[in-house]
């Protein structure tokens, strides 16, 4: 029985499989669609389902502001090469899309979203991607800021993806958006616990306390001095311990004299307009993924036995 491309449309409609591997069902099934949806099962999404266990910690992050909304995510490969695959890439851009679109409350729900400009749900979309591109692919998060003014910043290729969100009372004129990459690259670089210490919680001042004073009880200079001594000398330390685990206290990393709150400030006056920091989001490609361990010369050794 012949088919036709009408038939292969449908076919990948159906499955979410590529379009080479649909032909190449309907080729093998006489052009019965339900064969051909059988074959499939059998071969494409068992290949598929094969790579999916396979670990993807490479790929890339990337933020953007799309249609003036702010986004971020992160989309992992197995390789660093294909991590810069141009389909890959085009991949990676069509999620940020569709999370504008769609606007999902999670990554299930963005899963069952239709991918940007096709009729395919994203997971349908990233099967294709599998299956295209021969390794294991995975949506593995996202970030989405509708409101205020966002600022994207991606490192080294799509290493690090950093997304800030500003409050901007007045024009978000190119200074304060200038100002909101400055500080997306110090996330990026320094990679802050909080991005201010009004965000710090209780319990971790109150570690933090616990190991200042467990180092001076084990310090004989410091052992012996009155308890209430040793309480002002540690909420000296706690400015030290802001200003290198919050954004806005931290020294800004182009002017070593001002804190990143105090650059935004001074920017914000000569721009006439009051900024603040709403929220921020730092992705890492791969961050926080167990890496498969490979031993290259013993793999070259097993290719040649």
């Amino acid at each position: 029985m012949a088919f036709t491309a009408a038939d292969v449309k449908n076919l990948r409609e159906m499955t979410g499989v590529g379009m080479m591997d649909c032909k190449k069902a309907l080729a093998a099934s006489d052009g019965d669609m339900e064969k051909a949806v059988e074959y499939l099962r059998e071969k494409g999404l068992a290949a598929s389902a094969k790579k999916a266990g396979r670990i993807a910690a490479e790929g890339m992050a990337y933020a953007a502001v799309i249609n003036g909304q702010g986004v971020v995510v992160e989309v992992n490969a197995e390789t660093d090469f294909v991590g810069k695959n141009e389909k890959f890439v085009d991949f990676v851009k069509g999620v940020a899309a569709t999370v504008v679109s769609c606007a999902p409350a999670n990554l299930d729900a963005l899963m069952e979203c239709k991918y940007n400009g096709t009729d395919l749900t994203v997971l349908q979309q990233q099967q294709e991607m599998v299956l295209v591109i021969g390794e294991n692919i995975k949506v593995r998060r996202f970030a989405r800021f509708p409101e205020g003014v966002s600022v994207p910043y991606i490192h080294a290729g799509g290493k690090i993806g950093v997304l800030v969100n500003l409050a901007v009372d007045g024009e978000a004129t190119d200074k304060v958006l200038e100002m909101g990459k400055d500080m997306a690259m110090q996330i990026a670089a320094l990679n802050p616990r909080f991005w201010d210490k009004s965000q710090v919680t209780p319990d971790v001042l109150e570690e933090e306390k616990r190991i200042m004073l467990a180092q001076m009880d084990n310090d004989p200079k410091m052992a012996n001095k009155p308890a209430q001594v040793k309480e002002k000398i540690v909420e000296g330390k706690l400015n030290k311990f802001y200003a290198e685990n919050c954004l806005l206290q931290q020294d800004f990393v182009k002017d070593g004299d001002v804190t990143v709150e105090q650059y935004m400030n001074a920017v914000a006056k000569a721009a006439g307009v009051t900024v603040r920091l709403l929220d921020a989001v730092r992705f890492e490609k791969g961050e926080g993924i167990e890496k498969k361990q490979e031993n290259f010369a013993e793999e070259i050794a097993s290719l040649v036995k």
